[in-house]
């Protein structure tokens, strides 16, 4: 026998469920899978998809890796199963002993904290901030566009004026409500005694790149594209038709993180790295990934998801996890 795969799934309940311009999210589900050669070696991965976000299924995964039964037999993942393609790429890459992120996690202060949608955002910020996140983010478009804007101005009220925050409307604005959106932003951020508004992410649907490129060059507040990037196919895409701006990337669902290292050292562009809200597997090899094509003056990570869960599983080591499962 060669390699040896297994795979084992897992349900997780976020303790509040993320609000989203996507609807509601209750239980994150994906897979760990673990390779195992004949000398003994181990390499961990997590496939983690976002079906709504651009990866494949969850059932898709699990198919695909049910067809290798139980060995390792191609080098090859489908381009149409991105989150598998990364999951298995790290879980091979630790097996050959390629060096991992095996270092201390980021500083609290180079992550990006998560506030809850709507007024829940005002209970929280302050325990944000004694925690040391000088980044937060606040996603938008779940309620009344006049709702939203007056709690973003009670927000901008509550935090220091050194802090950035980042606005994120997961695709869920018309062009007009976008253009509302960043002139009030444009109008914070030109009065230097407040917090800043660092980007605004991805405010229309992912096909509508040229009208975003638009809207970046009209308004003094940057945009960053997230759900038109999900993979690096569409990472590619968007840049062939002329984006120069930032870009949130999610390595867990954008496929090889090969792939994505090539790309950013070609193109070396504005970019964010930030979590698919996997386990401490995903997260590990993630951080990896951000670690090896970040710049030494990249923006916070997007990683403040710990904690968002009703479990102990960042506590664990990715083997401890597995016995878990």
């Amino acid at each position: 026998m060669g390699i040896e795969l297994a795979v084992r799934q897992y349900r997780r309940r976020f303790v509040r469920p993320l609000h989203t311009a996507h609807g509601l999210w209750i239980w994150r589900e994906g897979l760990l899978v673990r390779l195992r050669d004949s000398l003994g070696r181990v390499g961990y991965g997590e496939i983690a998809p976002i079906p709504w976000f651009g990866s494949e299924a969850l059932e898709e995964a699990l198919s695909f890796c049910k067809v290798q039964g139980g060995e390792w037999q191609t080098a090859t993942v489908p381009a149409g199963l991105p989150a598998t393609q990364f999951g298995l790429g790290c879980a091979l890459a630790e097996l050959n002993g390629e060096r991992g992120f095996s270092g201390d996690e980021p500083a609290i202060a180079y992550i990006c904290g998560l506030l809850p949608t709507g007024a829940a955002a005002m209970e929280l910020v302050s325990q944000r901030l004694a925690q040391g996140h000088r980044t937060l983010k606040w996603k938008i478009g779940v309620q009344a566009i006049a709702d939203e804007i007056y709690l973003l101005q009670r927000l901008i009220e509550k935090l220091p004026q050194h802090i950035q925050l980042r606005l994120d409307a997961n695709g869920g604005l018309l062009i007009d409500q976008a253009e509302e959106w960043l002139a009030v932003c444009d109008r914070i951020n030109s009065d230097p005694q407040t917090a800043a508004i660092e980007h605004l992410e991805q405010p229309l649907s992912p096909d509508q790149v040229p009208a975003m490129i638009e809207l970046d060059r009209r308004y003094q507040t940057a945009i960053a594209l997230d759900e038109s990037v999900a993979t690096v196919d569409q990472l590619e895409g968007c840049w062939n038709q002329g984006w120069r701006g930032v870009v949130v990337v999610k390595p867990a669902i954008a496929g090889s993180p090969q792939r994505l290292q090539a790309f950013c050292q070609s193109h070396q562009p504005q970019m964010v790295f930030s979590s698919a809200f996997e386990t401490v597997v995903g997260r590990r090899a993630a951080l990896a990934v951000a670690s090896r094509c970040s710049s030494a003056q990249a923006p916070a990570l997007g990683f403040g998801t710990q904690g968002w869960f009703a479990d102990d599983w960042d506590t664990l080591t990715p083997a401890e996890l597995w016995d878990r499962l």
